[in-house]
């Protein structure tokens, strides 16, 4: 991969208008962002007594995320960081395997039992409370600065290389002056758009609604896939609660909003009868969130002062729940390759591609495993309704441990160095 930057970039973004700074502060880095990704890279950097500044845009992370999974990849990392045992002492239920359920069979999807890990499971924890231990543990540091409510509007572009960004919030405008800039903002990305970065993208053949249900002690623990004909549910155990995904094909939301909420709540009783009386806690479309679902990369995570990682970077699809595990190994990654640069003062071009070398391919062959897996599993289902027959993979041994492996640990092992 060359680390020339890409001729769509080669330009400046459009000049940045005049505003009246209130202040003006430099760091070593600064990350745009504060997700899993954000947080726990600013984490990472400030141990090892690097400046780092992490700008959030919302005034606090109690906000109620979508992806609340922490993968064995994931808890590894925190056992290398000495927090573990403390993360595990939060709240959280453990998710040994991965089934799909039809009328007529209950196939094995993923089982992480055989995984050869300390954490054999997915932690489902809270996202809010995951970020909220991540950002406790980085202000233990005072090279470590997190700023809420800063909303990133402008990047700064001096001699062809950015040399920071501007953001509203806190009574006007302020200047964040860094030698790198990394944008770990999420599928809706400022700084990408800042950056004029070109993206590859696909287009996956569903759409999701999530939406919350009682979850009652005697039900199963876990998660698993409820096959209907023509209809997919993803139940995930969330204690007390089961967080659902309703899976529709790509574009039909309108369709099934006009149809009324009463036949969505008929057709989630035809795949799982068990929640006859529950669903009637759905009272109104507000208590529904849509996710369109997307999947794409940008060509270069880089330019001169400026890094993308995790969904700025690569937006995943839903698909084994991948997302979170896959931005913080990015992080560990850009770590690991940034922070001697940072020490020295200056980050070359290079190093920023050496992060996106590393992790260019696993992004690209989990974004290959979710596109079959679409195709292969979810979109016939979607698209006919006959009776869904798990495909023949699902059952062999050798095939099966596939999904599990990818999905719990990646491709690779992501370890800190430092």
């Amino acid at each position: 991969m060359t680390t020339d930057v890409p001729k769509n970039l080669s330009q400046e973004p459009s000049v940045n208008p005049v505003h009246d700074i209130v202040d003006v502060q430099t760091t070593d880095c600064c990350i745009v962002g504060g997700g899993p990704a954000g947080a726990v890279l600013a984490l990472l950097l400030a141990r090892q007594g690097i400046s780092v500044m992490l700008l959030e845009a919302h005034k606090d992370f109690d906000r109620d995320f979508r992806g609340d999974t922490i993968h064995p990849s994931v808890m590894e990392i925190m056992e290398e960081l000495g927090l573990s045992d403390r993360l595990l002492k939060l709240p959280h239920t453990k998710m040994r395997q991965i089934s799909i359920q039809t009328p007529q069979d209950t196939v094995t999807f993923a089982d992480f039992s055989h995984l050869k890990t300390h954490y054999p499971y997915i932690t489902m924890l809270p996202q809010v409370k995951f970020l909220e231990f991540i950002t406790q543990e980085a202000q233990k540091y005072p090279s470590f600065h997190l700023v809420m409510g800063a909303n990133v509007q402008e990047l700064i572009m001096e001699n062809a290389e950015i040399q920071g960004v501007r953001y509203r919030g806190g009574g006007g405008w302020h200047e964040i002056r860094a030698i790198v800039t990394v944008g770990a903002d999420g599928r809706h990305s400022r700084l990408r758009h800042l950056g004029e970065f070109e993206s590859i993208e696909t287009s996956p053949p569903m759409d999701v609604l999530w939406f919350r249900l009682p979850r009652q002690p005697e039900d199963p623990e876990g998660g698993m896939g409820r096959f209907g004909q023509g209809k997919l549910i993803a139940m995930l155990d969330r204690g007390d609660e089961w967080q659902l995904a309703y899976v529709i094909p790509k574009g039909g939301y309108q369709q099934l909003r006009a149809a009324g909420l009463e036949e969505l709540k008929k057709s989630v009783v035809e795949v799982v009868p068990e929640f006859q009386q529950r669903i009637q806690n759905l009272h109104d479309w507000s208590q529904i969130a849509f996710l369109s679902v997307e999947s794409s990369r940008v060509k270069h995570w880089y330019r001169p002062g400026l890094l993308l990682i995790g969904d700025a970077a690569h937006i995943m699809s839903p698909v084994g729940g991948v997302g979170i595990n896959y931005a913080i190994q990015d992080a560990v990654v850009a770590a690991n390759v940034l922070s001697k640069p940072l020490k020295n003062g200056q980050v070359q071009l290079s190093d920023l591609a050496k992060v996106q070398r590393q992790r260019e391919l696993p992004t690209r062959i989990i974004q290959a495993f979710q596109t079959f897996i679409q195709k292969r599993v979810l979109a016939p289902v979607l698209t006919s309704n006959r009776t869904f027959v798990p495909p023949a993979f699902l059952r062999l041994p050798i095939l099966r441990d596939l999904p599990a492996r990818l999905i719990a640990l990646g491709v690779f092992p992501v370890h800190v160095k430092a």
